[in-house]
């Protein structure tokens, strides 16, 4: 997981080949999506999620003027995915599930 700092004013391009599972949780301020037209999105603020996959977000602005943050995870990052998980497997007792 990574944290993207945005100053205030600020915007960064959505590239969708390095977002395309990108997850984001705005944890400092509020950040507006701007989507594919160039159209102003929502507002998000602090606690608000969005997934960036599908969305046609082309860019994050930060439309105060207080640094505002984002927490950005993918799917096979972190250490919850640095190791395979085992799996055991019930046996079967002949019930319904």
């Amino acid at each position: 997981m990574r944290t993207l700092a945005l100053r205030g004013g600020a915007r960064v391009a959505v590239v969708a080949a390095e977002w395309c599972d990108a997850f984001g949780v705005v944890t400092r301020g509020r950040v507006q999506l701007e989507l594919r037209d160039g159209k102003p999105g929502p507002v998000l603020g602090r606690d608000a999620g969005f997934w960036l996959r599908g969305t046609g977000v082309r860019a994050l602005r930060n439309p105060g003027r207080r640094t505002a943050r984002v927490r950005i995870g993918t799917p096979g990052t972190g250490p919850s995915r640095a190791r395979p998980h085992s799996v055991r497997q019930l046996p079967n007792d002949g019930g319904t599930t």
